[in-house]
């Protein structure tokens, strides 16, 4: 059994992970908002119960036992998400912080139960593959949509900014994961997209660009 505090450290560091071979202190430190000296003393506690290798100035990675138990936090926080948005009708941009309670629920019998209730679903409401009981996942192939080229076309999979505000943007302006996009125009002062989906056309910043996840 694992305190909150130690599963929420070993999350952040696979996310991190994700992006890099091995995190900072201070990269863990951004992601759980935590001082870096009290980063430090759990990267010491979790090293001790062999959840990560842990050298000081050398970066952090995950043992084999510390991945089972963060993709087991990522797949009770993922479950959970999509039974909030698709069984209670939560709006995608409301569930994170409630997912982030739920994920802690210890019992494997529930999530199980949970996942087999929903069928089996592969990716959350964000477009985030969700792990099945045995840690796989169907990580997809994609693109920020920055890199797409004009006339280039592609589904929207999923979106790298979670923040509410990001979220309630995309639904104000109709954009939605599973939409098939068309670059249609580069403007040439900042590189701004517009997209069309067949029946709408959407002006959007490289900024947003950036925060849509493609599958060409």
């Amino acid at each position: 059994m694992h305190s909150f505090t130690e599963e929420n450290y070993l999350k952040a560091i696979f996310h991190l992970l994700l992006k890099t071979q091995s995190a900072t202190t201070n990269e863990i430190a951004a992601a759980t908002g935590t001082k870096a000296a009290s980063v430090t003393d759990m990267l010491k506690k979790l090293a001790e119960k062999k959840l990560i290798n842990y050298a000081r100035y050398q970066g952090v990675t995950l043992t084999d036992s510390g991945e089972r138990i963060a993709v087991g936090i990522v797949r009770k926080h993922r479950l959970w998400e999509h039974f909030l948005v698709d069984k209670l009708k939560f709006k995608w941009d409301e569930v994170h912080e409630m997912a982030e309670e739920l994920e802690h629920i210890s019992s494997t019998e529930l999530i199980n139960r949970l996942d087999e209730f929903m069928g089996r679903p592969q990716f959350d409401p964000h477009g985030d593959p969700i792990p099945d009981c045995n840690g796989r996942m169907n990580n997809q192939h994609l693109q920020s949509a920055l890199h797409l080229k004009k006339d280039q076309t592609g589904k929207i999979a999923a979106v790298a900014d979670h923040s509410p505000a990001f979220l309630q943007y995309l639904e104000k302006t109709q954009l939605t994961i599973g939409q098939t996009i068309t670059v249609t125009e580069l403007t040439d002062y900042d590189m701004a997209l517009v997209l069309n989906n067949s029946q709408n056309e959407f002006n959007i910043s490289r900024e947003v660009a950036k925060n849509l996840l493609i599958l060409v």
